[in-house]
């Protein structure tokens, strides 16, 4: 099973890296490429600037490492209850050249933040917008108080939360495996 992760961030140290990485880790047998979306710079994005130079190279790199999963995790970061700027900037792009740009594969959505809400502002809205792009939203998972609940090298250290996402790991695989088996 081929999976592409990547934080719905460009900051340089995310959270939700570090939380996707970790749920990626926790797949067995999996071949997982963590993206980072500073590798995927563009300009933000705009109808005039699209007329003036058409589509950046860095759209269609992203949407081939989309194109090459099986599995999609997606840790959203969630900036005034909303989107992070550079994930929308990407997100908005990728849908000029391709409104489906989650291409139809299962994915695992997840969101964390410092506070105690976890992001779930900007859970919610992925849930709800992405199946229109072609995302199949196989669960979600939500990590309150981050600095609380993760350290580096250990992960989830709170119990109740990693067993939670551990949980969700192997109903999201164990689905994976029965789908492509029965196909």
């Amino acid at each position: 099973m081929k999976i592409i992760a990547f934080a719905g961030s460009n900051s340089s140290d995310s959270i939700n890296r570090k939380l996707v990485s970790y749920a990626a880790s926790l797949f067995t047998g999996a071949d997982a490429e963590v993206l980072d979306l500073n590798d995927y710079s563009m300009p933000l994005f705009s109808k005039d600037l699209e007329k003036e130079i058409q589509t950046p190279e860095a759209i269609g790199r992203f949407l081939a490492k989309i194109a090459s999963a099986d599995l999609l995790l997606l840790s959203l970061a969630e900036n005034n209850s909303s989107f992070n700027a550079g994930f929308k900037n990407v997100f908005d792009w990728n849908s000029r050249i391709n409104p489906k740009q989650f291409q139809n594969k299962p994915m695992l959505l997840m969101a964390t933040s410092p506070g105690k809400r976890g992001g779930a502002s900007v859970l919610e809205a992925g849930k709800t917008i992405f199946p229109f792009h072609g995302a199949v939203i196989k669960g979600t998972f939500s990590l309150p108080s981050f600095n609380e609940n993760f350290e580096e090298g250990k992960g989830i250290i709170n119990p109740e939360y990693d067993q939670k996402l551990k949980d969700l790991v192997k109903i999201v695989q164990d689905s994976f495996r029965s789908e492509t088996t029965a196909g």
